[in-house]
């Protein structure tokens, strides 16, 4: 699934060496297909170099791999949570996901990827920062917010 447009679709085109009229959908799969032939190519590198509003889910069967992401804005909506089962679903519509997974529910965070491959939900421009859920209020229906820690900031004083 993807939703969304691209600003630099011509110019990746040309980079994967994929025909005029692939759209976004085929473009995603094939820079994701040839950076895990790369392996170990870094995931955020499929989405690091994509420009635009933008959410996809893509299911990797070679490899049974999940991957999923959303823009630095977060401008088209997507949706994950837990199951009563124990299983991660994502929608682009929270009504969707509203009866099947109850409070945890959230809002998936932009400029991240979540990966079955590298264990989880990463930060595209900061892979290795450590992303930590906040949790809601009692009253929100959202199950938490994210937030990806950046490093420490030294002040210098004279």
């Amino acid at each position: 699934m993807f939703e969304g447009a691209l600003d630099n679709l011509g110019s990746l085109k040309q980079q994967y060496g994929l025909a005029k009229s692939a759209n976004e959908v085929l473009l995603v799969i094939e820079a994701y297909k040839a950076l895990r032939d790369r392996a170990p190519y870094p995931a955020n590198r499929v989405v690091g170099h994509l420009s635009g509003s933008f959410a996809f889910i893509l299911f990797d069967k070679s490899t049974s791999t999940l991957f999923v992401a959303s823009d630095q804005a977060g401008k088209v909506p997507l949706y994950w949570g837990i199951t009563a089962d124990g299983n991660v679903a994502f929608a682009d519509d929270a009504d969707i996901l509203k009866g099947s997974c109850g409070k945890s529910l959230a809002a998936f965070p932009q400029g991240c990827f979540y990966s079955t491959a590298v264990g989880g939900l990463r930060c595209y421009e900061n892979p290795k920062n450590k992303i930590t859920a906040v949790p809601a209020e009692e009253e929100e229906i959202w199950g938490a917010t994210f937030k990806v820690e950046g490093p420490a900031v030294v002040a210098a004083t004279e």
